[in-house]
């Protein structure tokens, strides 16, 4: 068991600023008070994988309110599958985090994300890591090898914890990030006990490896590997939030589907992707993918998976179980519309007037494949769903609040989901 450390903190003010990727500009922190704060962080971690410790010093980006705040902490594992830093959850649950006052941190865990390497993912963003954006501000970092991500992972949260007093540190992490929290949470949370509960959003049906000196995991060998479910003996809770696009094809979650249990809850959106329009915003053209991406509404739901996580982490009551995804051998049965049957249904599926879809056309490039697609519905087949705008928007509307009154989607984003209908897709 490694020796429980904390890093030093330090600010990073020299350079160009934050880097950070992200195709959405968030709330202005500003604005609301919020502070951004750019850190260092530097300290000896170990390695599960039985390497000796090793000096690292790797970045920490923390937003939070300037005054007060919740007392919670909000840690995510920032995602390099395209080579460079990201915080995808972050653009989820931005307006949730500010408007609870969490305090959100984002962690520079593995080694591509501070010294480059390959990526899983080609997003044509080209691939570089911290060092290789801004020598100036991040020259002295220095990331030891993923064999040591999950202890770094854990210093830097059990420092934060202590320097902000926060009550309740909950992890979080989307896609890459995902396979290393389940890990993380297999391996190492029993024994660090860091975290008082996971939000896992979009894992694959295997754990990140635990990781070697000097480089950083392979994942796209890893895929493929025995699948992996989430320990059911964790005295915290953990919510996995997965999209219907997680289940088959390169991520092939569909193995590693668990039940409920006592401090584990699996819910698996409909119509949403591994990623969406959220994630791309008006880079879309940039990925030239056959199809209009993933219009879905999954955000939402990841909000309302926080809320109830952090709600749960503090002794609260349980999340709502949530129905399956209805699979037929290799593949979804279908509604009516076109739309998969089962799962959390937002109301874009529920009162649809597009098919959603989580898969994108077969020959669909690896990033668009995570990326989904959205088609039209065949006029004669929406004409029967909906004989009127006003009958569309009535079930759009009733769809929203039944979403709401089940658990998955806030209260508190009820205009901006009714805000999200879509009445000028039918003839006027």
């Amino acid at each position: 068991m490694p020796v429980a450390r904390t890093p030093s903190f330090a600010p990073l003010t020299s350079g160009n600023g934050v880097s950070l990727m992200t195709a959405a500009a968030g709330p202005d922190l500003a604005a609301l008070d919020w502070v951004e704060t750019e850190l260092s962080a530097a300290g000896t971690a170990a390695s599960y994988g039985g390497h000796p410790d090793a000096a690292y010093r790797t970045r920490v980006v923390l937003r939070r309110p300037a005054t007060g705040g919740s007392g919670t902490l909000v840690v995510e594992w920032l995602n390099v599958s395209s080579g460079s830093d990201a915080a995808p959850d972050w653009t989820y649950l931005a307006e949730e985090l500010v408007r609870r006052g969490h305090a959100w941190a984002g962690v520079s865990a593995q080694y591509v994300g501070v010294e480059g390497g390959t990526a899983a993912v080609d997003a044509g963003a080209g691939v570089s890591g911290l060092k290789g954006v801004d020598p100036v501000r991040y020259g002295d970092l220095a990331h030891p090898g993923d064999a040591y991500c999950y202890d770094i992972y854990t210093q830097v949260a059990r420092g934060l914890a202590a320097d902000l007093g926060a009550t309740c540190v909950l992890a979080i992490g989307e896609s890459q990030s995902a396979f290393a929290l389940t890990t993380y949470a297999n391996v190492v949370q029993p024994d660090a006990g860091v975290f008082d509960g996971f939000l896992v959003h979009s894992r694959g049906g295997v754990g990140l490896p635990l990781g070697a000196v000097g480089r950083g995991v392979d994942l796209v060998e890893r895929m493929g590997g025995d699948p992996v479910t989430i320990r059911t003996d964790l005295p915290v809770p953990v919510i996995i939030v997965q999209t219907e696009g997680d289940l088959f094809g390169r991520l092939d979650y569909l193995p590693a589907r668990q039940p409920d249990s006592a401090l584990v809850r699996l819910w698996e959106v409909a119509g949403a992707a591994h990623a969406d329009l959220v994630q791309i915003g008006e880079f879309e053209p940039f990925l030239g993918c056959p199809d209009p991406v993933n219009r879905g509404q999954q955000g939402y739901v990841v909000r309302a998976a926080l809320r109830w996580l952090e709600s749960w982490a503090r002794g609260g009551a349980a999340p709502p179980a949530a129905p399956r995804l209805s699979v037929v051998g290799a593949g979804f049965e279908l509604d009516a519309a076109g739309n998969v049957v089962g799962g959390v249904r937002t109301p874009v599926v529920e009162a649809a007037v597009q098919v959603l879809s989580g898969l994108a056309a077969p020959d669909a490039s690896p990033i668009c494949a995570l990326f989904g697609r959205t088609l039209p519905i065949p006029p004669e087949v929406l004409a029967d769903l909906w004989p009127s705008r006003a009958a569309y928007l009535t079930a759009y509307e009733t769809a929203t609040d039944a979403a709401i009154a089940a658990g998955f989607v806030l209260a508190d984003d009820r205009d901006a989901v009714l805000a999200d209908a879509r009445p000028d897709l039918l003839p006027a």
